[in-house]
């Protein structure tokens, strides 16, 4: 990490690659450290936090000792390996990352952070520190050298270190130095254990094949991918990225592999997102279903329809979903802050758990059921019983979908009748509609369709504001939403409406800033927060599929060009992107890398 003052220092959010193993993630930052990692699976207490506090929230730095004059970073082709260059006077240094995925749903499965660094040209002292604290930095590891490594445990954790360098236990650290002459390699693996698990040590042997397996892996998976078109490379790490997200094992998919990096470098708005939010999850699946990864869409499938069969959990004022779930579909604990913690940034609080979690938001149905949708039109089809679940669901919403909901941005003010939450509700019991009709399935047509045309109705007569010639936020509000911009996406509306495009006007002048798209109008309609955000990267590229659909192209192109330019160097985007382009908030996030390939597999059909 860069040093200020003498002390280590935070290292921009873009400035990080993810590597992972579809059961938890790493970000590796582009001076060699490790500075985010949660063993085990994603929502588990991290071990490395220093993205959070370079002074206590432990890492793992490798590096060659007299610094690099520039360092560079790029993922090896259709994979998840990453490789981290550091070019210094002496020579070239490479850092090759991986988390080893051998195949698919392995039960075998050994979770490993694999590091092999090499002397790519010339001669080259590296050295590393594994400096491991295990939950969120709270306690101190009990570090023991046993044959082949150290072990280090903790409270619940247990994790064990190898390398083909000599390690050394310095206090709560484990360090090594090795020199290396040009070609030569040093190999050192972190690997969680289970109780009664002996440590193997690494070999050059055995991790070359690690690597080998894993490439094959990757460079497989995206293979069944159908897109070929103009923006091949960005979408396809895009698709990597959701597919990191996913864990494996059940089926879940996370929003963002970390916690509290701020929407606001200096603010509150620091939130927990290591969960499955329903909607979030729904939209990713939509987005792997249109490049043709159905295994995905299946597994997530089969979650859901754990969480819609679990009547005995059901709250009948939030619905019988819940805004989000921890991995196994539990509710995660109570939000709660981690105060010994600075924050990236000092931006604090440091939170664990999600409040919204006892938020109703309606729109998550709609999201959910358009996925299933999608699913049971292109896939296999679902069962008797999850269509006799999504029933169930739907009678609950069809007594409910005009209730006052947090709405999709989960404000923390008092509920209102959003617009988006009543056009997700539409889409809900419309999809439900086109499923009876398209298998055949038993349903009550008359009044779903009676009910359906209702909520159309509100929307049209209620959430639309006459003075603005546009829908807006809220029912009898001012504020533009840029979640209305989904109307034409889910079919509500033609693109080419007089009332859409008059909205889009709108939303183009008080929410658009050059390519770049803010939520909602955070003036005229406060969310319940302190201080402001920056615009929302899901958002702008909704921005890119609004002009596509409306026609005008030329001008989507260079939207989606220029959404483009605020991808970090490998392709990867956070929540949110602030007013001199920095990323902000949760890195890498889910919901931002599947609008983007909606929007650039929509315009490329269109552009032809």
């Amino acid at each position: 990490m860069a040093e200020e003052d003498g002390g280590p220092e935070f290292l921009p959010i873009a400035d990080h690659g993810l590597i992972g193993d579809l059961r938890t993630a790493a970000l590796v930052g582009t001076d060699g450290t490790v500075s985010w990692f949660c063993p085990s699976r994603f929502d588990q207490p991290s071990v490395f936090a220093s993205l959070l506090d370079p002074e206590k929230g432990g890492s793992w730095a490798l590096r060659p000792v007299d610094g690099a004059v520039r360092t560079q970073q790029f993922y090896f082709p259709d994979t998840a390996i990453l490789a981290t260059r550091f070019l210094t006077e002496e020579g070239v240094v490479e850092v090759h990352d991986l988390m080893p995925v051998t195949g698919a749903h392995d039960d075998d499965h050994r979770q490993r952070l694999v590091r092999r660094v090499t002397a790519v040209r010339g001669r080259a002292w590296i050295s590393t520190r594994v400096a491991v604290r295990p939950d969120y930095a709270r306690e101190d590891p009990h570090l023991e050298g046993v044959d082949g490594g150290v072990l280090l445990t903790g409270p619940r954790t247990r994790l064990g270190l190898s390398s083909t360098a000599e390690l050394t236990i310095d206090g709560p650290d484990v360090c090594a130095d090795v020199m290396l002459d040009s070609g030569e390699s040093a190999l050192f693996v972190l690997e969680a254990l289970e109780d009664g698990d002996v440590l193997e040590p690494c070999g050059d042997e055995d991790t070359h094949a690690l690597f080998e397996k894993t490439s094959r892996f990757w460079r497989g998976w995206l293979a069944t991918s159908r897109y070929q078109g103009r923006w091949r490379e960005t979408v396809h790490r895009s698709a990597i990225t959701l597919k990191l997200l996913t864990h494996e094992p059940s089926g879940a998919v996370v929003a963002a592999p970390t916690t509290s990096l701020p929407e606001r470098v200096g603010g509150g708005r620091n939130w927990d997102y290591r969960y499955v939010w329903i909607r979030d999850a729904g939209f990713t699946l939509y987005g792997l279903l249109r490049l043709g990864f159905t295994d995905e869409a299946g597994a997530f499938v089969r979650w859901l329809s754990e969480r819609l069969g679990d009547e005995e959990h059901a709250d009948h004022d939030l619905g019988p979903l819940r805004v989000l779930y921890d991995i196994d579909g539990d509710t995660p604990v109570d939000e709660h802050a981690l105060d010994h913690l600075r924050g990236y940034l000092d931006s604090q609080p440091v939170r664990v758990g999600n409040a919204a979690v006892d938020q109703l938001q309606l729109d998550i149905y709609g999201e959910v059921i358009d996925s299933i949708y999608l699913y049971n039109k292109y896939g296999p089809g679902i069962s008797q019983d999850a269509w006799s679940d999504l029933r169930r669901v739907l009678d609950w919403l069809l007594e409910h979908w005009d209730d006052e909901d947090a709405g999709m941005w989960e404000i923390r003010e008092e509920g209102r009748k959003h617009t988006t939450s009543r056009l997700m509700c539409w889409v809900a019991v419309e999809r439900m509609i086109r499923m009876a009709r398209f298998r055949s399935l038993p349903g009550d047509l008359e009044e779903w369709s009676r009910v359906r045309d209702e909520i159309h109705a509100a929307i049209m007569e209620n959430c639309w504001n006459e003075k603005l010639q546009a829908f807006v936020q809220s029912e009898g509000g001012s504020a533009l939403d840029a979640g209305v911009l989904l109307m034409p996406m889910v079919k509500f509306t033609s693109p080419v409406d007089p009332r859409f495009l008059s909205t889009l006007a709108a939303i183009e002048e008080r929410l658009v800033a050059d390519s770049l798209v803010f939520r909602y109008d955070i003036d005229h309609a406060p969310d319940g927060l302190d201080g402001e955000e920056g615009t929302f990267s899901l958002c702008s590229f909704w921005y890119v599929e609004a002009l596509t659909r409306a026609g005008r192209l030329e001008e989507a192109e260079i939207a989606l060009e220029k959404m483009f330019t605020y991808a970090n160097h490998l392709g990867l985007y956070a929540e949110q992107v602030g007013a001199t382009g920095d990323q902000l908030g949760n890195f890498p996030q889910a919901f931002t890398h599947l609008a983007l390939i909606s929007a650039a597999l929509n315009l490329d059909r269109a552009l032809g």
